[in-house]
């Protein structure tokens, strides 16, 4: 995979609100694990109505470069590109492309959280924003799904924003927070996809910032 782990800045030209808010994407680090870890502990309950329950290991130094380490080799095998959200250069999240699927489909599933003191500043909205231009530019793929739980107005308003349609409902779709939850799925194609393209345009043809018109 070419994917560079290098931070990002893509920004839609004259949209100068996103350009005044630092939000970039990497890919995350081995390196990371320590600054995660500390963002995974102050975001714990925060966190815990959306997210799998987690052994006590996962809030830990060790479990956390763990965790990085089985990303990392995903990211390599080509299954992920597993991200975090930087805004002024410090973590402020985590955005990952799960599940990549090439051949017929060149699919992928987006996922992200955004920790409490970051929220309701448009960085999840930015953040999902490059993630697509990543997905559709770079990783050449044509469709991008997500799933919300139907009662998390807040990541619904995220999807909305960059495009996002919703699908339909899967009923009793993932436990978490002790019980099962219906998700509402939606999806996003590709601003090159015209029906019969496999595959995005030549290199060059394919500009930053496009995915955010359709």
């Amino acid at each position: 995979m070419t994917v560079t782990d290098e931070p990002r800045v893509v920004t839609a030209p004259g949209d100068t609100a996103w350009a005044r808010q630092a939000v970039r994407l990497r890919a995350v680090r081995v390196g990371d694990a320590e600054e995660l870890t500390a963002l995974c502990l102050g975001n714990r309950e925060y966190l815990r109505p959306w997210e799998p329950v987690r052994e006590a290991s996962y809030f830990t130094v060790e479990g956390q470069r763990a965790n990085v380490h089985d990303l990392v080799r995903a990211h390599a095998a080509g299954e992920m590109w597993p991200g975090v959200i930087l805004e002024d250069g410090e973590i402020a999240g985590r955005i990952t492309l799960n599940n990549i699927l090439r051949g017929p489909l060149q699919s992928c599933f987006v996922g992200y959280w955004v920790a409490q003191d970051r929220a309701g500043r448009g960085v999840a909205t930015e953040a999902v924003r490059q993630a697509l231009d990543l997905a559709f530019g770079e990783l050449g793929l044509h469709r991008v799904e997500a799933f919300t739980r139907v009662d998390n107005d807040r990541s619904q308003r995220v999807l909305a924003r960059n495009g996002f349609t919703a699908v339909g409902v899967a009923r009793r779709h993932i436990h978490v927070d002790g019980r099962w939850h219906d998700e509402r799925l939606f999806e996003r194609l590709a601003p090159w996809d015209d029906g019969y393209a496999l595959h995005p345009p030549a290199q060059g043809e394919y500009s930053q910032g496009v995915c955010r018109s359709r």
